[in-house]
């Protein structure tokens, strides 16, 4: 009888597990074969800060083996500063309790609602530690306004382990950008690049403060530009997943050329720590924003006037558009540059001055970039058709808070537009006076679909599909035409909304 082959028997296994390892090895090798005879084709006596990255071997159009950042760290990694901050006693009461405006911690608790410690007693000096990079050799440099809020004093540390005072030039709290200044010279600098050219999957570097680490380097990729982060309407954010952290605000972000094309300014997280999605500002934005701090300390913007919100697939099925994106305009300022323009409620912005518009907030960030004065050419979708509106730019002032409408009206004689899944009733005229509303119907009960898309109790109805609507017949009939997807135009509070509703 003749011995049958066993995969599972022990000697085999050992066998297999060795083959395996000498496949691995091989590709190791390869790919350090690769590595080393890049670098001996770098010059003779080249040196390290001379040496271009080392970009990983692309192989049929797929990338073998990883990058080497060292010589990236060596060339700008002494441009990168960090930045002590000791901040201004403060009365109790304000902020997140128990920390500073300039802790590491503080932005990430203030910006994702996490519960802050408390602290107990008199308030005692508190320093707070972010990054930031030189970007001129006399001395000034860009960090985040959340790291020099609030400064009582600031120093700057250098990889050579000088230190001096800095003095804050301006911060924008908009941006996040601040700048500093240190009296010096002949200081190293960092390159600017170009955000417009970056792309998902690209690889990156971040060099910073994390947890007092001072010139720390860590890698990852770009996951997606212009990210919208919620209550940061005027940055298109580069989204990565470098390992970011408290200390890290107000760092470079590289690519590969060594050019700086961010800020890392902040991360979402659930515990206060990096979980993998962090957020830089694009560093057109900041070096527009610098420039013009330094110059005048102050931030000029551009406003027109209208209140956007994204447009998602059933928004774009619903305003006949082929595909989701543009920036819908969910209502317009009286007697601001729009209205007078002839922008309404239910246009889709789809482009300023030829470039095109992709997310809303990619709108906000190119009126705001305007100089007042100026024209801002539109590319406008309305009622199936693609238009053009020169819109004349004003300067965008600080707003005061709007206060709420108080509570929810209460009445009787509701009728149901029951295909949206809504209960409404008309509004009596001291309602309307109160609301400071133009509409006529109120919310009275939800369910099904308005229930789904998060129609509340109160909401008050303005339209469907572009068309106002003042009478329950006239929703009813709205909604028997309105197709599968339907656009609900409704103000809450003092806020007017799209609302996309998928009809069963």
């Amino acid at each position: 009888m003749h011995p049958t082959f066993d995969p599972s028997s022990l000697p085999v296994r050992r066998l297999l597990a060795v083959l395996a390892i000498a496949v691995a090895l091989g590709a190791c090798s390869r790919d350090l074969s690769a590595q080393s005879a890049a670098a001996a084709a770098a010059p003779p006596g080249a040196s390290a800060a001379e040496t271009p990255p080392v970009s990983a071997p692309v192989v049929d159009g797929v990338v073998r083996g990883l990058p080497d950042f060292s010589s990236l760290v060596d060339r700008y990694g002494p441009a990168v500063v960090n930045v002590e901050v000791v901040e201004k006693p403060q009365p109790s009461g304000g902020g997140v309790q128990g920390l500073s405006p300039n802790d590491p911690f503080y932005d990430f608790f203030r910006r994702f609602g996490i519960p802050a410690p408390d602290q107990q007693g008199p308030r005692q000096p508190v320093r707070g530690a972010g990054s930031g990079f030189i970007v001129s050799p006399d001395g000034y440099i860009l960090t985040n306004t959340h790291v020099v809020a609030n400064a009582d004093q600031v120093t700057v540390r250098l990889t050579d382990r000088r230190e001096f005072p800095a003095k804050v030039i301006g911060a924008d709290e908009r941006t996040d950008v601040a700048v500093i200044k240190i009296s010096a010279t002949n200081l190293p600098i960092v390159k600017l690049g170009d955000p417009s050219r970056i792309k998902p999957g690209q690889w990156v570097l971040a060099i910073g403060s994390p947890f007092g680490f001072e010139n720390s380097a860590t890698a990852g990729i770009i996951s997606a530009t212009s990210r919208s982060v919620p209550g940061e309407n005027y940055v298109p954010f580069i989204q990565t997943d470098v390992a970011v952290n408290p200390g890290n605000s107000g760092g470079p972000l590289f690519n590969m050329a060594g050019e700086v094309i961010g800020i890392n300014s902040q991360i979402f997280s659930r515990t206060g720590g990096f979980m993998g999605v962090s957020f830089a500002i694009p560093i057109d934005v900041a070096r527009n924003v610098g420039e013009q701090l330094i110059k005048t300390g102050r931030v000029v913007r551009g406003r027109i006037g209208v209140t956007i919100q994204d447009v998602n697939a059933q928004l774009a099925e619903s305003f006949g558009l082929e595909r989701p994106h543009g920036a819908l305009v969910s209502s317009v300022e009286k007697d601001g540059p729009a209205a007078h323009a002839g922008i309404a409620a239910g246009d889709v912005i789809l482009g300023v001055g030829g470039h095109p518009i992709e997310r809303y907030g990619e709108l906000s960030g190119a009126i705001a970039a305007m100089r007042p004065g100026a024209d801002a050419g539109l590319q406008v979708w309305r009622n199936g058709k693609e238009q053009n509106i020169n819109v004349r730019v004003a300067e965008l002032k600080e707003q005061p808070v709007l206060s709420a409408r108080q509570g929810k009206p209460a009445g009787h004689g509701a009728d149901q537009a029951s295909a949206l899944g809504l209960t409404v009733r008309p509004l009596a005229p001291q309602e309307k006076e109160q609301a400071n509303t133009q509409g006529s119907l109120v919310v009275e009960e939800v369910s099904g679909p308005a229930q789904a898309a998060e129609v509340e109790p109160g909401d008050i109805i303005l339209g469907i599909n572009g068309k106002r609507v003042h009478s329950v017949k006239e929703l009813q009939d709205a909604a028997k035409t309105a197709g599968k997807s339907v656009a609900l135009l409704i103000q809450r509070e003092e806020a007017q909304i799209f609302v996309p509703l998928r009809l069963p």
